[in-house]
């Protein structure tokens, strides 16, 4: 029989499609950890995106508060004309023009007083002229001071709505950062929850692939004699409720993945999440006192109350100081020149040969005052409602803090008893296999016994995680979620 020719072209051109054949498959994720889910949650999702805006509104808050304070600069000018028609009695008709120019700036200062200074330069001029000068320029500066004495008086009343802007500054960091903290809590019950349903998913197939082994034994054993039809039948209907389990396992396995791409970014529900694993946890049993501690220091709902506590009594002082009368202390200056031209106007008044001054004081006092006395108490019931507000989050807080210690001395214990439960269920198993191999069993007490391995193994798995979400809920509590990850937030 001839032998073929082999072309040596083949293993030149496999050689060199090889590597390529190899780049073109696609590597798999790498492993997701929880570090990672995190980090992604804050700086890639939804949530905190939005809370970001906080802060930046609460910045223009302020600059809205010290608007009042900043100097306001006016301007004006006008020109006026007016004539009158010939009279054959009076002789030629009059004509007479008039313009003003004036400029001034005011200020608000912080003790309530406004400051004003202002300069002006008038012309006029008449047909047939009516004065020596024609046209005649009248200029003056003039600077007043109007200062309230009750009502309105002092520093803490007119700094009162900045200062409240800079504590709602405080108040914005601070749910944006109870909101970081909310993301991390959530972030972290999505990936052991996504982390447990893997786990169980091959807890299931596990269950699948003993099951299908019991089957085919058991349909060897019917074949020599040893097992009946009814073994087989069981052993068929281990293997499709095993089936169906790992069918649910696949479901919610998927959902658990929308469940956390959902948090650590935007429309990436189909992008691939890398393997997870639950890993190893510090079992220390926590402390009440410290962590009740660690809330009261850390938690940022506990902390903003204390905020809107102290904007609460800012807008006391300013109700307070509305119920006094409007007593008003003003003076003014003025200096004035008039020449024949606008500079020799200007320059004649600042000589100060002619000046003007004025004091005046005025008093307003609404009868009664019933309106303001009314925002009084009302700024005074929501002090009191405020400080209830926050022995209430205070008592809050403390339950708070001991059923999420409770929550982990418990799961402690439970994921113990759920370890040895499912050693115990292992032992079972493999005791009844043993005895269905030998003959002294039947498939339906080895179905029963793979059943409570399987429950005993998810159990073990679920009492893991709910450790893990219980030390989640603590440290939110506790506010000690960034630094325990060692997050700082921008």
């Amino acid at each position: 029989m001839p032998t073929k020719h082999r072309s040596p072209l083949i293993p030149i051109l496999a050689a060199l499609l090889l590597p390529a054949a190899l780049l073109a498959q696609p590597t798999a994720p790498a492993e997701l950890t929880i570090e990672e889910a995190i980090r992604r949650a804050l700086t890639r999702g939804f949530e905190l995106e939005i809370q970001r805006y906080g802060p930046q509104i609460a910045e223009d808050a302020i600059v809205i508060a010290r608007d009042p304070f900043r100097p306001t600069i006016t301007a004006s000018t006008s020109r006026s004309l007016s004539r009158s028609a010939p009279s054959t009695a009076t002789g030629p008709g009059e004509r007479s023009e008039f313009s003003d120019t004036r400029v001034g700036i005011s200020q608000r200062l912080y003790t309530g007083a406004t400051v004003s200074a202002s300069t002006s330069l008038d012309r006029s001029a008449s047909n047939p002229a009516v004065s020596a000068l024609n046209p005649a320029y009248t200029a003056d500066v003039s600077l007043s001071v109007r200062q309230p004495l009750l009502a309105g008086f002092g520093l803490a009343v007119n700094r009162a709505a900045i200062n409240r802007a800079e504590i709602g500054l405080q108040r914005a960091h601070l749910d944006y950062r109870a909101r970081a903290l909310d993301i991390i809590n959530s972030t972290e019950n999505a990936f052991y929850n996504l982390a447990f349903a893997r786990e169980q998913l091959e807890v299931r197939r596990s269950s699948l692939g003993l099951a299908q082994r019991l089957h085919d034994e058991a349909g060897t054993r019917r074949s020599t004699g040893v097992a009946t039809e009814l073994d087989v039948l069981q052993a068929e209907v281990g293997v499709a409720n095993a089936r169906r389990n790992v069918l649910l396992a696949e479901q919610a396995v998927r959902d658990r993945s929308d469940q956390l791409l959902e948090l650590i970014g935007q429309f990436e529900l189909d992008a691939p999440l890398g393997p997870t694993r639950l890993g190893e946890l510090d079992t220390a049993v926590p402390v009440f006192a410290s962590s009740l501690q660690a809330a009261k220091q850390n938690q940022p709902d506990f902390l903003s109350a204390q905020a809107a506590l102290e904007q609460a009594r800012l807008d006391l002082e300013v109700t307070r100081s509305n119920t006094k009368p409007d007593l008003t202390l003003g003076g003014a200056l003025g200096l004035n020149g008039r020449n024949g031209r606008g500079g020799s106007a200007l320059s004649d008044a600042l000589e100060r040969e002619d000046a003007a001054w004025q004091f005046d004081l005025s008093l307003s006092y609404p009868w009664g005052q019933k309106g303001d006395k009314a925002r009084y108490r009302q700024a005074q019931a929501q002090i009191t409602q405020q400080v209830l507000r926050l022995k209430q989050l205070e008592q809050a807080i403390e339950v708070d803090v001991r059923a999420a210690v409770r929550a982990v001395e418990t799961n402690i214990e439970s994921v113990g008893i759920a370890t040895l439960a499912s050693r115990l269920s292992e032992k079972q198993y493999e005791l009844e296999k043993a005895r269905f191999d030998a003959g002294l069993s039947t498939s339906r007490r080895v179905l029963e016994a793979q059943t409570d391995l399987e429950s005993a193994r998810v159990s073990e798995l679920q009492s893991r995680v709910s450790l893990r979400t219980a030390l989640a809920a603590l440290h939110r509590i506790e506010g000690s979620s960034l630094a325990r990850f060692g997050l700082q937030l921008p």
